[in-house]
């Protein structure tokens, strides 16, 4: 069996299913990263050791030094013998597609997998590529972003190039919101990693219409379409993802055309060898392509598609990562239709207990509710770090599971200390 190289991770789900995807498969790994205890201080559902620190070895290395890590991954190679190298992180991407190259091991094109890790350069490719997306525009100062949404029109979208998670994109009405938005996004020189952040804003167009992602495999020159996930947001300015159905309820020919965009872009940006998650906003022009993750979706939607077609893309991206064909046959599950809900702190404060936990987790087709315990800080909801927590619920009718959703996450009702719910 195989043995892997993972470097870095989300500590969040796919912090798990990859482990869990790499051992049910029989294979094995090694962890490597430049801060052990950014691991240590996550905390599992479940309690006990987060499973990244279940690898055969753990091992420390600068990771954020892409030359250095080329040559302590090559070092490391000739003592372990690495069959692939893989992440969840989007900050690393584009180092372990370049220390699979280094390796010779399986991996994307190094270059593709930088640009769709920069919206900035994922912009260049699709446009030269004739892939629609909304009008932008790249600034490097105030005055120049000042000028450029005079041009694009209010309301637009300000974005960082090179930060996840929705983390300081925000909606912008007029100047006076786009100086505040651009101001705050100026602050954060460095990001949760200890990156130093290219300090260029993206400025787009405010598209309307739903969004969805699509889901997609590509290895050996095949991109296969898994499925199209429907996305509902909220906590206006910024566009946080409130929940997930699986599959999105859209009518064929939207779900043809989406599927179709998705595979283009990724087409535009050389993109092979990668699990990838395709934002994709359904506008009354067409599908406009938001933007393209070459790794599995976060927010557990890997875990809705699993629940309705049986495809367990982490197992996909362990597949891919070692050169071998993924198993991407849907099998019955008795399952139409999955989605998940998120909890979103309204204030900030301590929290000091959510109810109707219990209720919840009772609740006809309920498959996960998993909860912040008492004792946390919050904050008003800015991006999708801030979740209190998901529900995550089936329905063996397609297109049902949303609505079963939101009746169980609406008797959640966080309580803070010091103060009403």
């Amino acid at each position: 069996m195989g043995h892997l190289l993972m470097i870095e991770s989300w500590v969040g789900s796919m912090s798990r299913l990859l482990p869990r995807a790499i051992g049910e498969a029989g294979h094995r790994f090694t962890f490597l990263t430049r801060d052990l205890h950014h691991y240590l201080r996550a905390h599992p559902p479940g309690g006990g050791p987060h499973p990244l620190l279940a690898a055969q070895n753990v091992l420390t290395a600068e990771t954020n030094d892409t030359a250095g890590l080329l040559d302590r991954a090559e070092s490391l190679h000739g003592v372990l013998g690495f069959d692939g190298v893989l992440s969840s992180c989007d900050y690393y991407l584009p180092a372990v597609a370049r220390v699979a190259d280094r390796l010779g091991l399986p991996g994307p094109d190094p270059e593709a997998v930088a640009a769709a890790c920069r919206k900035d350069a994922t912009r260049r490719a699709l446009d030269a590529a004739g892939v629609p997306g909304p009008r932008h525009a790249l600034c490097r100062d105030w005055p120049e972003t000042a000028a450029a949404a005079a041009e694009i029109g209010y309301p637009l979208v300000i974005k960082p190039v090179d930060l996840c998670a929705g983390m300081y994109v925000r909606q912008a009405g007029d100047e006076r919101e786009l100086a505040d938005a651009w101001k705050a996004l100026s602050d954060f020189p460095v990001n949760a990693r200890g990156q130093r952040r290219d300090p260029v804003v993206l400025l787009e167009e405010l598209l309307t219409g739903p969004e969805v992602s699509v889901e997609t495999v590509s290895y050996d020159g095949t991109c296969r379409v898994v499925g199209v996930t429907d996305k509902s947001l909220g906590g206006a300015p910024a566009f946080i993802e409130t929940g997930h159905m699986f599959p999105a309820a859209l009518e064929p020919a939207d779900r043809r055309a989406a599927a179709e965009t998705a595979v283009a872009a990724l087409r535009a940006l050389g993109l092979d060898q990668v699990v990838a998650h395709t934002e994709i906003r359904l506008t009354p022009g067409g599908p406009r392509v938001i933007e393209v993750n070459p790794r599995p979706a976060g927010n557990r939607i890997t875990e809705l598609v699993r629940h309705v077609t049986g495809i367990d893309l982490p197992g996909a991206a362990v597949d891919v990562a070692l050169g071998r064909v993924p198993d991407l046959e849907p099998r019955p599950t008795g399952v139409g239709s999955a989605a998940i809900g998120f909890l979103l702190p309204d204030r900030a404060g301590e929290l000091a207990g959510i109810d109707g936990a219990e209720r919840a987790a009772a609740a006809e087709g309920v498959r996960e509710v998993d909860l912040a315990a008492p004792g946390r800080t919050v904050r008003a909801a800015g991006s999708n770090n801030d979740y209190l927590g998901h529900v995550m619920v089936t329905d063996p009718r397609a297109g049902q599971a949303r609505e079963r959703m939101a009746g169980v996450l609406a008797g959640l009702r966080p309580r803070y200390a010091g103060g009403p719910a």
